[in-house]
């Protein structure tokens, strides 16, 4: 009838599976949790903090990875999240420090978390410019306008669907905030 070893080695399996998806799932969730204080610590201009917070996650991500082996890690949910987030605070630290949007270095990021970081880091760029108006530097937020442009040109050719697509209309959204910032701002000129 039933294969007692097959049914003992599936529930090993199983319980093995369900110890490492709770241990990737605790870990990431530092990784979320570092990525929004590096992100909150950039708007503050506090880059030394936000640095140590990537830096942990770049630790934890490849802790994970090495762990678990990369393609165990990235079926798990609270991983890719993780991984977005990640990659939204690094992009968004990098462009800070260098004026660009480039490849993350540091550590391996699959392409759903990248154009997931890349739409949300539109978010952080609206934030930026409105500090940016706060503090009357306006020239700084057509600055801000332009790489968000910049971004949704690019994203434009991905033809972009399913769950991805959703943070491809926030970050269009966020070009459409922008432009009426700019376009207020300059009203005000006249």
């Amino acid at each position: 009838m039933i294969n007692k070893k097959f049914i003992s080695t599936l529930k090993s399996d199983y319980i093995q599976k369900n110890n490492e998806r709770r241990q990737i799932i605790s870990r990431s969730n530092i990784i979320l949790n570092n990525a929004k204080k590096a992100i909150f610590a950039i708007h503050r201009t506090d880059l030394k903090l936000a640095k140590e917070r990537l830096s942990e996650n770049e630790d934890i991500i490849k802790k994970i990875k090495k762990d678990f082996g990369e393609n165990r890690a990235i079926e798990e949910g609270a991983f890719m999240a993780g991984l977005e987030e990640y990659a939204e605070a690094k992009l968004f630290f990098n462009f800070i420090k260098t004026g660009k949007i480039d490849k993350i270095k540091e550590v391996k990021i699959p392409l759903e978390s990248y154009l997931g970081g890349l739409c949300d880091l539109t978010g952080e760029l609206i934030r930026l410019a409105t500090n940016k108006a706060i503090e009357k530097k306006f020239s700084e937020i057509k600055t801000v306008k332009d790489v968000i442009n910049e971004v949704l040109n690019e994203l434009i050719d991905f033809d972009i669907t399913g769950y991805l697509r959703t943070k491809y209309d926030q970050a269009r959204t966020n070009l459409k905030k922008i432009e009426q910032m700019d376009y207020e701002i300059n009203l005000r000129k006249l």
